[in-house]
């Protein structure tokens, strides 16, 4: 079973609000971007990732939990993250039942997320151009 299918599954097994809110949550992250990757990892919690991990959602048994690996870089205008706010690098969305998902501010904060892993992505890349260049040339 592929990842997706696993994360269906999930989703189908949460007969609550919990399921709802799941699937919500996981239309907005892809809706985001056309590119990011479902994942299944860490013993059964579903994963998004673009060059990099963007978030891990898991189901718990008041609520919904979004964590995104690098939260505490991203900008967050629109106050989504209201858990794990004291971590030096993860932060976190709970939603519990009742909650509104805020889907335009949701689908910018993956963005964000896919945005910094590219520049993360582009720093850590070997300067390829200047291997090429004799040091001679280099400026």
């Amino acid at each position: 079973m592929n990842p997706s299918e696993r994360i269906d599954q999930l989703i189908a097994a949460l007969t609550d609000w919990r399921g709802k809110t799941f699937a919500s949550i996981r239309k907005s992250i892809l809706a985001a971007d056309r590119e990011i990757i479902e994942e299944w990892k860490w013993m059964g919690s579903p994963v998004w990732s673009h060059d990099g991990m963007i978030a891990v959602a898991n189901a718990h048994k008041n609520k919904v939990k979004l964590t995104f690996a690098h939260g505490a870089s991203l900008p967050d205008p629109d106050k989504l993250f209201n858990a794990g706010l004291e971590g030096n690098a993860r932060r976190a969305i709970d939603f519990f039942e009742g909650d509104k998902l805020n889907e335009l501010a949701l689908k910018n904060l993956v963005r964000a997320a896919v945005d910094y892993n590219q520049i993360k992505l582009k720093k850590n890349a070997p300067a390829s151009t200047q291997a090429k260049v004799p040091k001679s040339k280099r400026t």
